[in-house]
């Protein structure tokens, strides 16, 4: 894929994309980038975008994750809202329908 052809999100969008995904309930970084396929693939997170993105927003007190055992019994980091994180995720959508 060249260079042209990818799709630049707007700043901010990756953040608001997985605030939406992690208000459905706690859910661990692999499964927050297979969640695509219920878009039916129309965005992609590529795991490199994805971590640093989980990171930042663990940083800003938006997610607070914890460890636990995934479906298949490995254990991952489950992320989950914190009360600013639904606060920033209400602010961000708001701002998207102005």
């Amino acid at each position: 894929m060249s260079t042209a052809s990818k799709f630049e999100l707007p700043q901010g969008t990756l953040d608001l994309l997985i605030l939406r995904v992690v208000a459905l309930r706690p859910i661990h970084g692999h499964a927050i980038a297979q969640h695509q396929m219920i878009s039916k693939e129309a965005l992609q997170i590529q795991q490199g975008s994805l971590y640093p993105a989980l990171y930042r927003l663990e940083n800003k007190n938006f997610l607070v994750a914890e460890w636990g055992p995934t479906e298949t019994g490995c254990e991952a980091k489950f992320y989950r809202l914190t009360a600013k994180g639904r606060t920033q995720l209400k602010t961000e959508t708001e701002s998207w329908g102005a």
